[in-house]
């Protein structure tokens, strides 16, 4: 199993992880919608990185790099907060790095760090096609919760999004 950290976001980070959402932009599309074109343009994504930063200086999210032994950034790891003491889940773990149980270890450590913290419940979210993310947080102790009716089409394929829950014992 490869040997992995969580950082959180911070300013030097901006090329690294540009270059690591541009390698990877393809493949996540395959599984999430995209984040459109304007994302992947230096400027506007270095506004959005300085947006984000802002947002956790407030305190209410907390965005993290997933990283691997020699630095690189394998991923990411995000909690943003929508209401008092509910947080949402997000991640992204980069082509790469798929299969090796990243996205379980770096869901375990920000889980143990959400423990000790005054946060009630996490929500999570993904596609109906996602299988692979269905089963990191379903062994994470996340419960499925829900789904939506309406399908839309991603990648000429009909889908869904399944709802996650879980709770701060």
């Amino acid at each position: 199993m490869m040997e992995i950290r969580i950082d959180k976001l911070s300013a030097l980070d901006k090329d690294d992880l540009f270059r690591f959402e541009v390698a990877n932009r393809a493949y996540f599309e395959e599984m999430v919608p995209t984040r459109g074109d304007e994302y992947y343009e230096f400027d506007r994504f270095l506004e959005r990185h300085n947006a984000l930063l802002e947002e956790q200086s407030v305190g209410r999210t907390s965005f993290y790099l997933i990283r691997d032994r020699e630095n690189n950034i394998v991923g990411r790891i995000n909690l943003v907060c929508e209401e008092e003491n509910r947080f949402d889940l997000g991640y992204r773990i980069g082509r790469d790095y798929t299969g090796m149980g990243v996205a379980k270890q770096a869901l375990k450590l920000l889980i143990d760090e959400v423990k000790v913290s005054e946060i009630e419940e996490v929500h999570a979210k993904t596609t109906s096609n996602n299988i692979a993310s269905q089963k990191v947080l379903e062994k994470s102790g996340f419960n499925r919760v829900g789904h939506d009716e309406e399908c839309f089409s991603m990648n000429g394929e009909q889908v869904n999004f399944v709802y996650y829950s879980w709770r701060n014992a």
